[in-house]
């Protein structure tokens, strides 16, 4: 639009999402334009711990470039578990390891979920170099946003908070209500606004209001706690997957139906349960409105400008 401004991600141009992200009519910035010009992004890194590399990438740079603000974002991996369904050559390529970014100072962090809710945290390849960065996060990130099982590994590791098994799956997309409409994550937030699940396991709202630094912001009567913040506002625990594709959930329902697994149709998602018509995308509005005020309110107002103040 002309006479508008609006401010890019700054990724790495061979990046395979830039087409896709370009192909939405989302400004995607190189590395090289981007260090021509006069102003600090914000630096952002993103623990990729999704099977689904490729669509997560997507899915969250999406988010993190509807924002007036430049953001520069790196990949992470894990050293301790290989990825299965992406290239070594794309991880090698596109992701750091927690060697090379030690040193580093982080505005913003994001660790994602990951398929391994069946396993004690103990128990998961991954624990310890987990904890490590998790606790490299805390001196060296500002704020941290955690997904779904990531947020249930924050809590456990910082706050040792645990997971339950639920008796159903709790998949689909639901309602859900603010518990403080005065924070400012919450801000513009409808009275009810929906968000995508997809989880085995829960944690409990008892188990969070004994911890004296933690708040819950959000909840839904059917799927639980959502939004956890510590005082600080430096760690954000969130349980459902905002960033989700309106085609996401139909992609796990179909996938395990193949495999004869027993799964229950997602809830409130396909049009009168037919699976054969198309869900309507009833989140977009709430995911961006989240992730801007994250954004906003405590990465970019919060961060001091030198990182090495961290």
């Amino acid at each position: 639009m002309k006479g508008v401004d609006i401010l890019p991600i700054r990724i790495d141009n061979e990046l395979p999402a830039k087409v896709s992200l370009e192909n939405e009519n989302i400004f995607v910035m190189s590395r090289m334009r981007g260090d021509t010009q006069d102003i600090r992004p914000l630096k952002i890194i993103i623990l990729n711990l999704m099977p689904t590399k490729l669509e997560t990438e997507t899915q969250l740079l999406r988010l993190l470039s509807n924002s007036p603000l430049q953001v520069d974002v790196e990949f992470l991996q894990v050293e301790s578990h290989k990825s299965k369904n992406v290239s070594k050559n794309h991880m090698d390529r596109f992701y750091l390891t927690f060697p090379e970014v030690k040193d580093n100072r982080y505005d913003g962090m994001i660790i994602t979920g990951a398929p391994v809710e069946h396993l004690p945290f103990e128990e998961v390849d991954y624990w310890e170099e987990l904890c490590d960065i998790m606790e490299w996060s805390k001196k060296n990130v500002y704020s941290v946003w955690h997904i779904c099982w990531g947020a249930q590994a924050g809590l456990y590791y910082h706050y040792g908070i645990p997971k339950y098994p639920t008796e159903q799956k709790i998949f689909g997309v639901f309602p859900h209500f603010c518990l403080d409409e005065t924070h400012p994550l919450m801000r513009g937030l409808d009275d009810i606004y929906y968000v995508p699940h997809s989880r085995h396991t829960e944690i409990s709202r008892h188990d969070i209001s004994q911890v004296k630094d933690l708040q819950i912001l959000s909840y839904s009567k059917q799927a639980g706690v959502h939004i956890v913040a510590d005082m600080d506002c430096r760690q954000f625990f969130v349980t459902g997957h905002s960033e989700y594709d309106r085609d996401t959930l139909a992609k796990e329902y179909f996938r395990d139906k193949d495999k004869g697994l027993d799964i229950q149709l997602p809830y409130n998602y396909f049009p009168s349960d037919d699976v054969n018509e198309v869900p309507q995308m009833n989140w977009k509005g709430t995911a961006n409105l989240l992730i801007n005020n994250w954004l906003n309110y405590f990465v970019y107002q919060q961060t001091p400008y030198d990182l090495n103040s961290l």
